[in-house]
């Protein structure tokens, strides 16, 4: 070669590290540019198909693998990574939904995802309307010539009512409609989606696969290849990438995101036992419990619960008092999301989020941590004082 100046030198350089090192972290692939062997691989490059890349923004060896890894423990064939969980249900929306179109909604979904779909309303002439979480088979009624898309959520992230997706699907498919489910609150490890009829699973990321709360990230998940090449267009026309590093560090946690989940759910159910007891709570939605709307679909479809769920106070406690009480609480953060080591709560305004919402007394969801539950019992106890 011929000899280079310094400055070429500090650019390019001529050693390659040798080939045949391997260990348990997959590597951090960070680029724009990608670069092809020739010019003929250049032009014949697909940025739809994975076994080559073409440029960042569609893919590196970090992103493909954490793809791969979570289309299989979903038991899904294609995976596509977003920036958030929003942006995951925003590209779902843009793939199949067109001026004209209808989308049915749970009435008890991801607010977010409500706030999304006023906006295709106002903006896209997509008509989003919305149903009662629990209308399993009745749902056919619903339908439309012009509906293209249900949204489930199982369960619902704050009220936690569990639809009947087995019902759902079933009506849904009868009229080719495709049914999309957010499957954040059970990590893909609790709830098997595609086994009962669903065509596209999404995820937040954020949650239990990161366990952290350091990162946002959301995965789109399908087995069917048209469904999925659909949804690999939105994707690139919206211009979604996530960061490598982020990705890596999703990998890094989904050896321990199934220890992590079942010790949530342990503690979770011990806590909304404790609080079931209390005169304060008039009612514990937790899946796992007879009285949550949905149990019986829970029972049948799901093999565990995680850590978030919501209590009802009783309605002689005023608004300000269980403010008091969400105030007065020590080991439990005030903030959105699930999924990470530290215990979080959040109380709603139920009446301005749900059309129907007939219940009186405060709702207030908890994430429940890793922490000890005999601690977080005893924090809820002294707060409880305060109130």
């Amino acid at each position: 070669m011929t000899k280079k100046s310094l400055q070429t030198t500090l650019v390019h350089t001529d050693y390659t590290a040798p080939a045949g090192f391997d260990a348990y972290p997959p590597g951090i692939h960070r680029a724009s540019t990608v670069l092809f062997e020739n010019v003929a691989a250049l032009r014949s490059g697909d940025w739809k198909n994975k076994t080559a890349y073409t440029y960042g923004l569609h893919g590196t060896p970090t992103t493909f693998t954490l793809e791969a890894r979570l289309a299989e423990i979903e038991g899904g064939a294609h995976c596509l990574l977003a920036p958030s969980g929003l942006s995951a249900i925003s590209m779902v929306d843009f793939a199949f939904l067109k001026s004209g179109d209808d989308v049915l909604l749970p009435d008890n979904v991801y607010n977010p995802n409500r706030e999304l779909g006023r906006w295709l309303q106002q903006d896209f002439g997509i008509t989003a309307r919305y149903y009662d979480p629990m209308v399993g088979a009745g749902i056919a009624e619903l339908i439309q010539p012009n509906t293209k898309l249900i949204w489930t959520e199982a369960p619902g992230s704050v009220s936690m009512e569990v639809p009947d997706l087995r019902a759902i699907c079933a009506a849904a498919h009868a009229q080719g409609v495709l049914v999309a489910l957010d499957n954040t609150w059970s990590a893909g490890l609790a709830l098997r989606g595609f086994d009962l009829g669903v065509d596209i699973v999404m995820h937040a990321l954020t949650k239990y696969q990161s366990g952290g709360s350091d990162l946002l990230m959301g995965a789109v998940i399908t087995r069917e290849r048209a469904v999925h090449d659909k949804l690999a267009t939105a994707h690139m026309r919206l211009g979604l990438g996530v960061s490598p590093d982020d990705a890596y560090l999703i990998m890094r946690g989904l050896p321990t995101m199934k220890l992590r989940f079942e010790a949530h759910d342990r503690a979770a159910r011990k806590v909304a036992a404790w609080l079931k007891a209390r005169p304060e709570i008039v009612r514990v939605l937790h899946p796992a419990f007879e009285e949550c709307p949905g149990h019986e679909n829970w029972k049948r479809d799901f093999t565990g619960a995680g850590g978030l769920f919501s209590v009802i106070f009783d309605e002689r406690y005023t608004e300000a008092q269980t403010d008091r009480f969400v105030d007065s609480l020590a080991l439990f953060g005030l903030g959105y999301s699930w999924g990470g080591a530290n215990s979080l709560v959040v109380p709603y305004k139920m009446q301005a989020i749900r059309r129907d919402w007939q219940e009186k007394g405060t709702l207030v969801r908890f994430n429940i941590g890793l922490e000890e539950p005999d601690d977080l019992i005893a924090d809820i106890e002294r707060a409880l004082r305060k109130m």
